[in-house]
């Protein structure tokens, strides 16, 4: 990796489309230097655009890489509030109060209706209008949904499928409104001590 950009990388870097003329200027200078054989300055505007590429494809790279790290971080934190949750409620802890927290409490079961339809037979729904440019599976879901009538009338051609999803409890950590650092600092400095004694 490049640690040191060249100077014209540099203002490419900075250029906004309402004020390019310094760089244009910067360009100029450098396209009519006659110190400088043709070859070098085509390197020096090659590599500086270069890059700059190449800069955008790391940076890609690396949003890549971060958005699937927070991904799989964002899962491990919902699964070990899950565990703590059943751990917790399997000693009948229901609420532990902490010094530097001020508790983990556990979130209530909630369980959600998910909706999902098979279509049996398209071509008489769309013949009905349920139609974008091929059929409107959501337009007639929410059709299905507020109205018996339809769903008797179109039971031959569409099957409406009922399931539930439970989310079990989660932790939840609680912080205390002003925590006090200097505790907290204590805290962990006795918790070390004592895994150096050990």
């Amino acid at each position: 990796m490049k640690l040191v950009n060249y100077q014209l990388q540099t203002q490419m870097e900075s250029v906004k489309q309402e004020a390019t003329q310094f760089l244009k200027e910067y360009l100029q200078s450098v396209l009519e230097d006659k110190t400088k054989p043709y070859y070098k300055k085509a390197d020096y505007v090659g590599l500086s655009l270069s890059e700059l590429s190449n800069k955008i494809d790391t940076l890609s790279n690396d949003i890549k890489e971060l958005q699937a790290l927070k991904k799989r971080l964002s899962t491990a934190l919902d699964i070990s509030k899950e565990v703590t949750a059943s751990i917790l409620l399997k000693n009948g802890i229901y609420r532990i109060e902490g010094t530097i927290i001020s508790s983990i409490t556990l979130t209530k079961e909630t369980t959600k209706e998910k909706v999902s339809m098979q279509v049996l037979n398209k071509e008489e729904l769309l013949k009905r209008g349920f139609v974008k440019y091929e059929l409107d599976t959501e337009a007639l879901q929410n059709a299905l949904l507020q109205n018996t009538k339809l769903q008797k009338e179109l039971k031959p051609f569409v099957e409406i499928v009922k399931t539930k999803e439970t989310t079990p409890p989660k932790a939840k950590v609680n912080l205390k409104r002003s925590a006090n650092n200097t505790q907290a600092d204590e805290l962990l400095n006795l918790v070390e001590n004592q895994q150096a004694a050990a």
